[in-house]
Order: structure tokens, then sequence, then C-alpha cells
């Protein structure tokens, strides 16, 4: 096939031209050992747009374990003394989704052009985030590059780690939970309505959890689609309402005021908190900066906020624990721990000891929490339909006793 290519020389002069290759990764390849850096590159006769983006559009949301792969990946090359252009190149040749793949390209193509690796990322928000442009911009500055890109893999293995280990713990109840109210439904508007006939043609008076069970019966199948559309409403006005600042910041303050299950919460986001600044105090990023940030990366608008107020303490030259610890939301011990983190100048250390600790032990409470939630959710949906099935039954055991009796 022809590729048309356009870029630069060695000397930096402008280059544009047609090429024969098998492909377009090829040509890419054939241009690069003749000296010209293509920035854009299409089959002939389809343009001179972008032909990596016409093969694969660089995919528009990150998965945090594609991109732990790909800085773990380019660490090891990095390590090795593989020049960092090569090491992307390389990289992108052993990248499978087509997606992430023209990620990789632009970032090559942008370092090749002269840029930094972190000015590179930066061009992709939706898989690099602040944390992990300050950290490549750190590694580049400090010449420890290689050891920031296998830090940043890690804490992002482990966020991953940690979300699908909830999420794991999450999948059983729901789905549990789902087939149970399945289940009513078609008790309710299925089976109880052919029952009805039967009943009313005794004449007796109905129990009446058998009467609610027939007037709500009665209602699903008259109005389901009111019933339906007022689900749906109630579902999209919901969702549009969490994407507003204040509906995020409710629905956080409510996640975690819970009993119970809110103190799980503020655990899991202190341990990301304490992870996130750990690691960027320990990588000498400002400390006001770090605590933005972490703010920005908090994943919860109540700890953003209380990261504000930190911020605010310390531009006013107060210690961070000044603020840390007002609002409940971060424990004591954790206080005390930054406290003596921030008395003795290991603050970055302490903070990755303590998220270090904390995973460990959230990860045991998941564990046990889900071993308590499953025979919960049991029992309560076994309640529910073996009270609906005992509501449908009663009827027939009144009769066949009154039969007896004649």
């Amino acid at each position: 096939m022809k590729v048309a290519y356009t870029g630069f020389d060695r000397q930096g002069g402008a280059a544009k031209g047609v090429i024969d290759a098998a492909s377009v990764a090829d040509a890419r390849e054939a241009l690069r050992a003749k000296g010209i850096f293509a920035t854009k590159l299409a089959e002939h006769g389809e343009g001179d747009g972008s032909g990596d983006a016409k093969a694969a559009r660089p995919s528009a949301k990150g998965s945090t374990k594609r991109v732990a792969s790909f800085l773990k990946q380019l660490s090891l090359l990095v390590t090795s003394g593989t020049p960092i252009v090569d090491a992307l190149g390389a990289v992108e040749r052993q990248t499978a989704d087509p997606g992430f793949k023209a990620v990789v390209t632009q970032v090559r193509a942008k370092v090749e052009e002269g840029s930094s690796l972190s000015e590179a990322l930066r061009q992709h928000p939706a898989h690099f985030d602040g944390v992990a442009l300050s950290l490549v911009a750190a590694g580049e500055s400090g010449a420890s590059l290689d050891k920031m890109l296998l830090r940043l893999s890690t804490i992002l293995e482990r966020t991953a780690q940690i979300r699908g280990a909830v999420m794991g713990a999450m999948v059983y109840p729901i789905v549990l939970t789902s087939v149970c109210l399945i289940v009513l439904a078609v008790m309710v508007t299925v089976v109880l309505p052919k029952f009805e006939g039967l009943f009313r043609a005794t004449g007796r008076e109905l129990p009446a959890s058998t009467e609610v069970l027939m007037i709500a019966s009665e209602f699903l199948r008259s109005y389901w689609w009111g019933v339906g559309g007022a689900i749906i409403g109630l579902v999209v006005g919901l969702v549009l309402f969490l994407r507003t600042p204040q509906g995020r910041y409710q629905r956080d303050v409510l996640i975690v005021s819970v009993p119970q299950f809110g103190r799980i919460c503020r655990s899991f986001a202190t341990a990301r908190i304490a992870r996130i600044l750990g690691l960027l105090v320990e990588s000498r990023v400002p400390l006001l900066d770090a605590i933005d940030l972490t703010r920005r990366a908090s994943g919860n608008a109540v700890y953003a906020r209380l990261l504000e107020d930190v911020a605010g303490a310390v531009e006013r030259g107060e210690p961070i624990t000044a603020r840390l610890g007002q609002k409940g939301l971060i424990g004591a011990g954790v206080c005390e721990a930054v406290r003596t983190g921030e008395s003795t100048g290991r603050l970055g250390e302490v903070l990755t000891n303590v998220a270090e600790f904390m995973d460990r032990e959230n990860e045991t409470i998941v564990r046990s929490l889900t071993s308590i939630i499953e025979p919960m959710i049991l029992l309560v949906m076994g309640v529910l339909v073996g009270g609906v099935a005992i509501s449908m039954f009663l009827p027939l055991f009144d009769l066949a006793a009154s039969t007896g009796g004649g």
C-alpha cells in the first residue's frame, strides 16, 4: 500500500511525500530509518489527515490498569538505558488495544518533536491526571524518571486492585438482590392474578396481607406504564443531579455519613489521600502543589473541601494537622502520625506507611463485610418472598380447612 506522510527531517525541515509500506506502522518505521519523523500518516488517496487517527482513534477514557501497565513497561525500558523515544516505540508495538496504542503513538510523536514526556502526556488528560504529570515532571527534572514511572505504576495498580476488590465484593449482593426483586415482581404481577378468581369465588373475607397484594398487583398491571415512567424519570433526574457540583457533594456527604458503611468509605478515602500526598511529598513536589493535586484526585467532594481548608492553613503558616482532623473525616491516629511526620521532616514516608497499613486493613474489612452482607440479603429477601408466598396461600388454607370442617 502507498502511505502519504507529513513530518520533518533531522535538520527540522518539513518533509512530505508518499512511501510504499505494508501498513501505516511499517511506513512510520521506514521513515524513521531514513531520518524522517512523521507527524501525520494516511493511506494514499484518503487525504492528508492523520493515518493513525483513521486506523484507530485515541481512546476517550483511560483505564487505570492499562495506564499502569504502560508506565511499568516504560520504566523497565528506561532503567535498562533505552532512550525514551525508543522505549515509547517498543511499548507502542506491544500495546494490543488500538485506542490506547493511538495514544502512545501520539505521545511518541510529541517526544520526537522535542517535547518532554510530561508535556506529551499532558495532551491526554483522560489517561494521565495532574498527579501523574507532576510525578513524571519531577522524575525528568531529578534524573530519576525510571523510579518515578515505577512508583506511579505501583500506585495506579494499587488503586485498580482496591477498586476491583470493592466491585467484586458488590457483584454478588447486587445480582442476588436483582434476582429476588424479579422473582417478587413475577409473583405479584403474573402468579397472583391466576389465584385472584379462585379467591373471589370463595366469597370469604381475604386476609389483610392478601388483599394488599391483590391491590398492588392490580395497580401494577393497570398502570405499569406510569410506574415504569416514574422510575425512569427518577433515575434520569437523579443522574443529572449527581452530575452537578452540589449533587456530587450531597452524594459524598451521604456516603461518609451512613452508619458503619460511612466509616469504611472514610477509611478508603483517607488511605487514597495519604497514598497520593505521601508520594507527591516524597517526590519533592511543593507542599501546596501536592495538596492541590491530592484534592483534585481525591474522588470525594467532602474530602476535597477538607483539603482546601488544609491548603489555606498551610498558606497561613499553620501545620497540616491544624485543619486535617477538624471535620472528623480523618482519624485521630492518622492525624497524630502526620503530626509526627511533620515534626521529624518525614511527612512523605509517614503518609506512605499509613496508606499501606490502611490498605491492608481495608482489604480485611471488605472481605468481612461481604461475608456479613450476603447472608443479610438472603435473610431479607427470603422474608419478603416467603411473605408474598404465604399471603397467596393463606386463603387456600382457609378454604381447605372450611371444606374439611363442612
